[in-house]
């Protein structure tokens, strides 16, 4: 029912994780993606292949670090080259690390902060122009339920994804009516991010306080991020879609 072909999609973080399930979603429904990566770039080149087995679009990747200005306009001028529009960005790109606020690294904070709020607004401040002439702009932040209810222990990534939210519901006005600006909201999800916190019957335990009984797939996650940029979602902008088994109820 989601047909997105001939359109352009750039989704960062791409390499692994959800970033990876999006890609490949994406370019089943018809799209040409770029993966954006900043480190993993085996990681990149192997799923590009992929993406060519999948279609014939003309699907890119791209190496950059978006939490420096210099490098998001070197991705978008290599957007201009080889596509010469946008009508999807996808804002996956982003890390979870530790942070107690009586332990507090300063250094960790402000490489959380650079990567998780701060590329994402570089980013979507330098794609807002190819998204208004597109037919079909938008965008889709992953963000999470701790920007939602907080997170004991983490309370940088917490904030970082807080921001992402009021963002998301800045933008969608500020962007209207050319651009739609929405976001997912995981909870936890099968990705090499959580190995650590899966290990020694962490998923179990995990799993047992989820409604639904289990920790999500990638593709899961993907799948709402695919419906929030497709026609099926025409008229919803501004929203944040949680998808956590329904272990954060947010009114």
């Amino acid at each position: 029912m989601i047909d997105l072909s001939g359109q352009r999609v750039l989704v960062t973080g791409a390499s692994s994780g959800i970033g990876a399930a999006t890609s490949r979603l994406f370019a089943r429904a018809g799209a040409a993606v770029l993966v954006c990566y900043r480190n993993g770039r085996a990681r990149a080149e192997a799923l590009l292949d992929e993406l060519r087995q999948i279609s014939a679009q003309p699907h890119q990747a791209f190496g950059a670090d978006l939490a420096s200005s210099s490098e998001v306009d070197e991705l978008f001028r290599h957007v201009e080259r080889h596509w010469g529009r946008l009508d999807c960005l996808v804002n996956n790109a982003g890390i979870w690390r530790p942070n107690p606020i009586d332990q507090l690294d300063e250094a960790e904070l402000v490489a959380l902060l650079d990567a998780n709020v701060r590329a994402c607004f570089l980013t979507v401040a330098r794609a807002v122009a190819l998204l208004r002439e597109s037919p079909h702009g938008n965008i889709v932040n992953i963000t999470s339920t701790a920007g939602q209810r907080g997170e004991a222990g983490y309370s940088p990534y917490a904030a970082s994804k807080g921001a992402m939210i009021a963002a998301t519901k800045s933008w969608s006005t500020e962007l209207a009516p050319k651009v739609r600006v929405n976001s997912v909201a995981p909870g936890w999800v099968e990705t090499p991010m959580n190995v650590q916190p899966f290990a020694g019957g962490g998923r179990d335990r995990i799993a047992a306080e989820i409604p639904l009984g289990r920790i999500a797939t990638a593709d899961e996650i993907a799948g709402p991020i695919l419906f929030l940029a497709s026609p099926l979602a025409s008229d919803i902008t501004g929203e944040i879609l949680n998808v956590n088994g329904g272990s954060v109820l947010c009114g």
